[in-house]
């Protein structure tokens, strides 16, 4: 057989296969070797809690196994180990498995990161958020250390600087300089979308402004709307257009064209005027937003809509108002993805500490918080896909950032009122005050949630990171009144944002009384593709009384005069 019928098709002789495979079977024995050794000659180890003589010993031992299963695995191809029966889409790319040197640096990649983790969770002695807080930081190390993330060990990057003779990587460091000078990672091409044109595009009016929000009321689409109206409260970490991406993505439009009357808050992004703002600021915000839709359309109450950090303050407006014996000016509320009880506050509470809290204040001179910093926090808790994904498609490998309504949505940052952000922080994750009935109070208000009566929705995600779905259910633990749980597939944005004709993913509902998210879980039935036509469902029987589309329903008609265009100006301010 001659050398090029031997040859791969990868460019690997015979002869290549079986030097590389001597290679890394020397390696993996010398491995081995020093791990016995080292077990054999090891002396007295004082013990430190997670550190005992035998609990290293069994690691060590664990890892050799592992080790020697590795190189069997170069032996007997069929010998998949553990880790490479596990899907992993860093490693899609056919080299991956099919060239053996880039095979073995992925599996001993996967190998020593798994050992790392097991390391951390065998720890003893430590306090469990100082676990979660030292296996957030090695995750975060193992996926920084990634060989997709380096040139030299990423052979599609390879290939690609070969094609292109370069010029991959000159793209990918004028991308990468581009980002440093913005001080924020892309993620899309921003030119792609516009506001007003193509995102946050439903036609409506400004009809109300304030120094910390405008009302954004929307034109209606059908001849009879509900007669009572829909105020959403977005969060204001974020630009309020979440809810209104491209049009067949958008709940706005979908809401207006089932017959809604649709309002929305758009936060103004915080600057130096926005030292002093704090909570009681965001809740009367609301209770004035309420009552201006309340006094222009002539209603007696509203549906009301809270998102994340909104759905939050959306519970200590119900309060105050029921505190006031004004209850009835929220009719039902809805909370997207909402957290009242921090105690199981997810991935963000390994960022609350003495030292974390310290150095936000020191970030917000001027009394306001870069939303850079947010930004940067949020693409931590996803580092694999939303940083190191990026570093090597747009940095290493060069492409082009692809046009993405959500993505530039999630880049599209505010700042944040430095003095409330602490306070939130502060009272609601670290001492999670809000649901002890006094503890914090609205404008000399007391909070107690569990005298809100308030017919709720409550809607969380299975896969979210942010608001877990463990935390979000304590909603039903807190209010007194008639609550509808959901449990939505996907996370903390596509498990909201995904409108019905899309068909994607699944909701899951429980009638039956439970004590427990896991009991809900038991019993629940799924249904697939999106929940939002339940939750119309659920809103139309709280009040199906219908008016006609007409008068002060249609944006600026009414006592509500149009101040300007949708979206308005705050969410074009940066």
């Amino acid at each position: 057989m001659t050398e090029d019928k031997q040859r791969s098709q990868h460019g690997f002789t015979l002869e290549d296969m079986q030097h590389w495979t001597w290679v890394m079977g020397r390696a993996q024995q010398m491995m081995l070797e020093a791990g016995l050794e080292t077990l054999q000659q090891q002396p007295a180890i004082p013990t430190i809690p997670g550190f005992t003589d035998q609990a290293t010993i069994e690691r060590a031992q664990a890892f050799w196994a592992d080790s020697m299963k590795l190189w069997q695995r170069f032996l007997d191809p069929a010998a998949l180990t553990e880790a490479d029966a596990k899907p992993d889409r860093r490693f899609q790319a056919t080299e991956w498995r099919d060239n053996p040197v880039f095979d073995w640096i992925r599996q001993s990649y996967l190998l020593i990161s798994d050992h790392i983790l097991r390391g951390v969770d065998a720890l003893e002695g430590v306090e469990p958020k100082q676990k979660e807080q030292l296996r957030f930081a090695a995750k975060n190390f193992v996926d920084a250390m990634s060989p997709t993330n380096f040139p030299v060990t990423n052979p599609q990057v390879i290939q690609k600087t070969i094609e292109t003779r370069g010029e991959n990587l000159l793209k990918g460091l004028a991308n990468m300089l581009g980002d440093l000078g913005r001080g924020q990672l892309t993620h899309t091409d921003s030119s792609a979308f516009e506001l007003g044109r193509n995102i946050a595009a439903t036609p409506g009016k400004v009809v109300h402004r304030t120094p910390l929000y405008e009302l954004i009321q929307y034109s209606p689409t059908t001849d009879t709307v509900l007669k009572t109206p829909l105020v959403i409260f977005p969060p204001w970490i974020n630009r309020f257009y979440i809810l209104d991406l491209r049009p067949e993505k958008s709940f706005v439009k979908w809401a207006v064209d089932q017959g809604l009357t649709v309002f929305m808050v758009s936060w103004k992004s915080a600057d130096a005027s926005s030292a002093e703002v704090i909570w009681d600021d965001y809740v009367s915000a609301q209770i004035d937003a309420i009552d201006t839709i309340r006094d222009g359309l002539g209603v007696e109450g509203v549906h009301a809509i809270g998102y994340c950090v909104a759905g939050t303050t959306l519970a200590a407006t119900l309060a105050v108002l029921t505190a006031r014996g004004e209850a009835d000016k929220v009719k039902s509320a809805t909370f997207f993805t909402a957290q009242v009880d921090f105690a199981q506050g997810g991935d963000l509470t390994l960022f609350v500490d003495d030292e974390q809290l310290k150095m936000i204040e020191a970030l917000a001179p001027e009394g306001f918080l870069d939303g850079r910093y947010m930004a940067a926090t949020f693409n931590l808790l996803r580092g694999r896909d939303l940083i190191w994904n990026y570093v090597t498609n747009n940095y290493l490998l060069g492409q082009d950032y692809a046009p993405f309504d959500l993505l530039h949505w999630n880049g599209d940052t505010t700042n944040l009122p430095a003095r409330w952000h602490l306070s939130y922080l502060t009272d609601l994750y670290r001492d999670n005050l809000l649901v002890r009935p006094g503890a914090l109070a609205v404008a000399g208000t007391p909070l107690d949630l569990s005298t809100v009566k308030t017919p709720a929705y409550v809607q969380a995600g299975r896969e979210d990171h942010i608001a877990p779905a463990e935390s979000v259910w304590k909603i039903t633990e807190h209010f007194a009144g008639p609550i509808k749980f959901v449990l939505a597939g996907s996370g903390h944005i596509a498990g909201v944002v995904n409108p019905p004709a899309a068909g994607k993913y699944q909701y899951w509902t429980n009638d039956k009384p439970v004590g427990s998210l896991d009991e809900f879980v038991a019993g629940a039935l799924e249904t697939k593709g999106s929940w939002w036509p339940d939750w119309l469902g659920w809103l139309r029987d709280q009040d199906g009384e219908e008016v006609a589309a007409k008068g002060a329903r249609k944006p600026g008609k009414g006592k509500l005069k149009a101040l300007e265009d949708a979206p308005g100006s705050y969410v074009r301010q940066r």
